[in-house]
Order: structure tokens, then C-alpha cells, then sequence
């Protein structure tokens, strides 16, 4: 039997209290963490170990093993810039094989991976970039960076696509565009299936493909 993912997430406010939930509905094992008694009260039910100190603090944080988790999350938010940096700091001392670090601004940005981050987020601008895509380009409807080079993205597809196979629309040579898979309403439910070459597009499919941004907004602006 697989061993699980183990997960500490420190910071539980909106964000990391979203994120300690979702990994352990998949499956992962949490540790949350967060120096406010009725944040982590909130989370304990849902997460595998809830606990209440100052991550600050080198030897709390080190009572929490955190060179044998799989990923430590500094999720701490706008409002402690300053525990941000010395938890992200401390998590590399302490061995964490991967720490991701939330930033809330620009300089965080560029600060956190010189105090040890393997990975930054920045949330608020992550979502209001997506937001603005979808504002922007109608034809999108939902957007997941993988990287910083490819997205995943639904779109509904433009007219010129609809009633066409997916090989003569030649989205790969012609736009640098792969549909994955493609979302209709089957028999009255919605269902997710990859397409074959041949798979003619409907008018009411939502298309999964993978590109880099700027091919996506290039697709949806020629159509």
C-alpha cells in the first residue's frame, strides 16, 4: 500500500484553510498549523493533525518534523509579512524538502525565494489575472497555469470551429493549441472523454486544451 503524502500547511486564513482541506480530501495527510487557537479549532475535523503555536518560534516549528513532509506550505498571509520570511527561512533550515511560500505582493515575490522558497504564490494576483482573462475573452471559461510556460484552458469553442473535426482544424500546427479532452452534456449529464482526430465539435462543448498563454489568446482572437 502506497504511503500517503504528508503536507504541513502554516497560516490558516482563507487561503491556507482552502488549501488544508482540499489535500486531505485527496487523500494527503495535513498537519495545519497557526498561532490563533480558534482558526485551527475551526480546521481540526477536517485535517489529520491541528496545532496551535507561533511558527516563528524555531523550536515549535522544528517540533513538527518538518524535514519528513513531503511539502511545506507557508500560507501565512498579507497582514505578517514578517513571519512570512522567517517561517519560509526556518522551513529550509529545518530540511523541508519542498517549501512554497505565499507572497501578497511584489516584494515578497522576489524576497521569499532568496530566503528559501522552492516555489512562490501570489493568490490575489493569480486569481485576478484569471478573472480578467475570462473578462476579457469571452470564450473562456476556466484557466489552470501549469508552470510558467503552458495553461490548461476551457474554452467554448468559436463559431468558425463548430460542426468541424478536430483534424481539419489542425490546432496544433496551425496554433500551437492540443485539445485533451472535451466537455458536453451527453444523454442529459455532463461528461468529459478525449476526442479522437475525427470528433466533430458542437456548439455546446467546452474544449480542454493545453498552450502556452499567448497561442490561447491568439486562438480566440483570430476566430
Amino acid at each position: 500500500m502506497a504511503t500517503k503524502k504528508q503536507a504541513l500547511i502554516i497560516g490558516l486564513g482563507q487561503f491556507g484553510t482552502a488549501l488544508a482541506r482540499t489535500l486531505a480530501k485527496r487523500g494527503v495527510e495535513v498537519i495545519a498549523v497557526d498561532s490563533k487557537y480558534e482558526l485551527v479549532q475551526a480546521i481540526a475535523d477536517d485535517v489529520d493533525e491541528a496545532l496551535c503555536f507561533d511558527a516563528t518560534d524555531e523550536q515549535a516549528l522544528a517540533g513538527v518534523a518538518p524535514a519528513q513532509r513531503d511539502l511545506c506550505v507557508s500560507a501565512i498571509g498579507p497582514e505578517a509579512r514578517d513571519a512570512s520570511i522567517i517561517v519560509t527561512a526556518l522551513l529550509r533550515q529545518l530540511g523541508a524538502p519542498r517549501v512554497i511560500a505565499r507572497a501578497s505582493d511584489a516584494l515578497l515575490e522576489r524576497l521569499l525565494p532568496l530566503v528559501g522558497a522552492h516555489e512562490v504564490i501570489n493568490p490575489d494576483r493569480e486569481f485576478g489575472e484569471r478573472v480578467a482573462n475570462r473578462l476579457a475573452y469571452e470564450h473562456i471559461v476556466e484557466e489552470l497555469p501549469l508552470g510558467d510556460d503552458l495553461v490548461v484552458t476551457e474554452i467554448r469553442p468559436p463559431p468558425l470551429f463548430v460542426g468541424r473535426e478536430l483534424q481539419a482544424l489542425a490546432l496544433p500546427r496551425r496554433q500551437g493549441v492540443i485539445v485533451i479532452a472535451i466537455r458536453r452534456i451527453i444523454d442529459g449529464r455532463g461528461r468529459a472523454f478525449i476526442p479522437g482526430a475525427s470528433e466533430v465539435i458542437r456548439g455546446d462543448d467546452i474544449l480542454v486544451v493545453v498552450a502556452r498563454p499567448a497561442d490561447v489568446r491568439r486562438l480566440l482572437e483570430a476566430s
